[in-house]
């Protein structure tokens, strides 16, 4: 598939110009994630909770009839002020074929990245996880924490959300 790289114009076209990423913030960090993975973006609505469920996942919510559990990633990545507010939403994503909802505290754009772009993750010692970050993205002076949503969470998370759905 091709993308477009609406700031180049034509030259955003040649095969290889670049992949697409829908930038969203948790507190003060920017994050992208790939915009193929991106089925809608919608408002922060209620959710039905369900009990016994992680801290994270906030509930469910009926989407044109289809359950979708609603992930909170300002608590997965354990943020301490976690409001809910006018500019809260809910990025729709395929994760793993499953239909899953994650909140963040807003988007801003969709950016379209070269390679050249896109910068190795860092090697941190310790137990510190970073297989889900695929890498930096850098544009003018903004820095992007590039996400691989499928391999945010593990097993045990995924087999959670099978358990809700």
């Amino acid at each position: 598939m091709r993308h477009i790289d609406k700031a180049n114009g034509a030259a955003g076209a040649n095969e290889g110009a670049g992949e697409e990423f829908l930038a969203f913030t948790l507190g003060r960090e920017e994050y992208g994630i790939d915009i193929l993975k991106v089925q809608e973006i919608r408002g922060y609505e209620s959710v039905t909770q369900l009990a016994n469920a992680p801290d994270y996942i906030k509930g469910v919510i009926n989407l044109r009839g289809i359950i979708v559990p609603i992930i909170d990633l300002r608590i997965k990545f354990r943020q301490a002020n976690v409001s809910y507010d006018q500019y809260t939403v809910v990025i729709i994503v395929d994760l793993n074929e499953r239909t899953t909802g994650i909140v963040v505290d807003g988007v801003s754009d969709v950016l379209t990245l070269t390679p050249a772009q896109i910068r190795p993750t860092p090697h941190f010692s310790g137990e510190l996880a970073t297989g889900y970050i695929r890498g930096l993205g850098s544009v003018e002076q903004r820095m992007l924490i590039l996400v691989d949503i499928e391999k945010l969470l593990d097993t045990e998370e995924l087999a959670a959300l099978d358990a809700v759905a």
